[in-house]
Formats: structure tokens, sequence, C-alpha cells
């Protein structure tokens, strides 16, 4: 009899950890109690054409970003002339599997439509016609979705590494007003919504600078902002964990939720640093393409501690962080094959070119315990 109860004593100890075991065996179940875990969908995901990616987005995955569908030369082509069937399709998918959805983006300088900033004689619009077509765009897109898109990506990519403002056409015609008329507009339209800002080397001490000054003006005028986007497009080298740390303690002592938005991390050689933007380009060299095959095991290992690293991060600052989203599902859809030099071989994800699950997703599991 007491060999059956201490049998049984022993059995009982282990439950809590085979529960665990059994459960969190995917990223969104071994996360739910941190942060959202997100990826960046195309449109044979959208669609679940790619029935094999689809698979890992249902499973793995509580929270989803249209990685283009939603950008305003697709959403609005033509001067009020909407087209919906892409992101009307990305958001139903997001309520099928009750995903946190995020909507990407309503103000970008890129993948905008011509008409957006020329009037009919092609010259550039006055400030109050460009206020309109701002508010129009938003208001239609965003009302369309309240209460279904949970978060919007507002404005993407206004500011430059050295804290400067980027010379777009919202800008020149606008000046630093765009910025807070676009998240009135947004707030307007769904007051419930998460509003973000979100750019890329947001870790450069210039950009915190600017974001963070930009965060307290909208506050200060009653305007909302609930989290600052950090695409994290990251490499082997750069950033350090300390200047990535610093840019989230940074931003959150404004008053601000920090979603990681766009993580990818790129094992090969860069030209330049962790430049994210998508008009700078490179001609091909053989020396920066060195893995055409295949990733060696000592590259997959320091890839490997290099992403655990930044979980890690993710981790001690849970309370401050929202959501951490991969920019894409598998390696082949990843928009590193072609950035900054177009026809290289990269392995930036956590699923490969087949949809097969990388070693890393079973470490990156065991690390939230």
């Amino acid at each position: 009899m007491n060999k059956i109860l201490f049998s049984l004593s022993i059995v009982a100890t282990m439950i809590p950890s085979a529960i665990f075991s059994q459960q969190a065996n995917t990223l969104k179940e071994a996360y739910k109690d941190d942060f959202f875990i997100g990826a960046a969908l195309d449109l044979s995901q959208i669609y679940e054409a790619d029935k094999q990616a689809a698979d890992i987005v249902k499973n793995q995955f509580s929270s989803i970003v249209a990685e283009n569908c939603m950008k305003s030369m697709f959403l609005q082509p033509k001067e009020g002339q909407f087209f919906f069937d892409d992101a009307d399709k990305f958001v139903a998918l997001g309520e099928k599997y009750n995903m946190f959805t995020i909507g990407h983006t309503l103000i970008w300088h890129s993948q905008l439509p011509d008409w957006f900033f020329v009037d009919k004689n092609g010259k550039d619009v006055s400030v109050e016609v460009l206020k309109q077509r701002m508010k129009s765009h938003i208001s239609t897109v965003v009302t369309r979705y309240k209460g279904r898109v949970k978060g919007w990506d507002v404005v993407n990519e206004a500011i430059m590494e050295n804290g400067s403002y980027r010379k777009s056409k919202f800008y020149e015609i606008l000046g630093e007003e765009f910025i807070p008329l676009a998240f009135k507009y947004a707030q307007e339209a769904d007051p419930d919504a998460e509003l973000y800002y979100n750019d890329y080397n947001e870790w450069h001490p210039g950009k915190i600078e600017t974001v963070v000054k930009m965060v307290k003006n909208l506050k200060s005028r009653g305007i909302r902002i609930d989290g600052v986007g950090m695409q994290a497009h990251i490499d082997m080298t750069s950033p350090t964990l300390a200047e990535y740390e610093n840019a989230i303690v940074k931003y959150t002592a404004a008053g601000v939720k920090v979603n990681i938005t766009e993580l990818d991390l790129s094992v090969l050689p860069s030209p330049w640093g962790t430049s994210a933007n998508i008009s700078d380009k490179v001609e091909y060299n053989e020396k920066m393409n060195p893995y055409k095959t295949g990733l060696p095991k000592d590259a997959e290992e320091k890839w490997e501690n290099r992403y655990a690293d930044f979980f890690r991060l993710f981790l001690k600052h849970k309370s401050k962080v929202r959501r951490v989203t991969l920019w894409g599902v598998t390696d082949a859809q990843s928009w590193k094959n072609d950035f900054p030099v177009k026809g290289r071989t990269d392995y930036p994800l956590f699923f490969d070119r087949n949809c097969n699950t990388k070693p890393i997703v079973e470490k990156m599991i065991q690390l939230a315990k």
C-alpha cells in the first residue's frame, strides 16, 4: 500500500510540468501570459491557399498583421475608389482564429498611390486638400474595421536616425503636424483601437529623442498614442542588446507600450548596417551571399543564440512589451532575401522554405518557461 501511495505522490508532483509541456508546445501557448506573438501574412497565407503556412499561422501565432494588402496603394489605388477584398479576408481570418489583428499602415511615404499628393495639373496639393485626403483615407479604412482591427500602425517611418523628420511629401506640405493629424483622424474613427507609431532603426539615440518628444506632444494635446512600434530588423552584430534595451526603457518612460513589430534576424553580411529603407539597394555580390545552399551548423547556433538574447530581453521587459511580431512566416516569404542585395538566400525566420519548424521554435518555447 505504501508503495502505491509513494508512486501516486510522484505522479502528482509531475502533473503540473506535464500539463505545461502538453499545452506549451506552440509559441502562442508558451508566451500567452507574456505578450502576443505574431506574424506578417502574405496573400497566400491570408487566403489559406498555402495550406502548410496557413497551419503554422493558425497553430503558432496569436496575432497577425498584413504584410502589404492594407497599405494605401492597394486599398485606394485611385482617389475615392477603394479595394477591400484582400483586407476583408485578412480581418476575417483574424476573427476566425481569434487573433489580435493589426492594421498596417495608414500613413506612409512609401507604397502610396501616385495621386495622393498632386492635383489635376500634377502640382503639389494644398495643405487643406492633403488634410482632407488623409482624413478621408484614414476614416474610411479605420471605420470599416472598427472593433475588428485591434491596433493600427497610424504613421510609419517618419523620423530619420539623426532625429530629423523625413522630407516626405507629408512633411513638405504639412510639416510635423501631419503626425498629430493622422492620430487624431484615427482616434475619431475608432476610439477603442490601439494606435501606434512605427519605425526602423528605432534604437538610434537621435530617433529615440524625437519619437519620445513626438509621443509627449501628442499626449499633451489629448491625442491618443498607445505604443511605439520597434521594427527590429536586426543582424548578427547590430544593434547591441544594451542599445535596444535603452530604447525600450526610453519609449515606455514616455507613457506608451512597445510593440516589436517586424522582427527578423538576418545572418547575412550587410553593406551598411541595419537599414530598412526599402529604396536602398546594393548590386549583387557573391561575397554578400555566402549561404546559398544552406546554413552551416555553427552559423545556425550563433543565429539561435542571438535570437534567444533578444527574447530574453523582451521577457525581462514583458510588462512593457505588448506584442512581438515576426515579419513573415517562412524564410521563402522574407523580404530579406532581396534586401539590401537582391537575389540572396537568407534565413531570418522561425520556419524554413519548406514550412518545416526550425529547432529554434522549441528553444524559444523552452525559454518562455
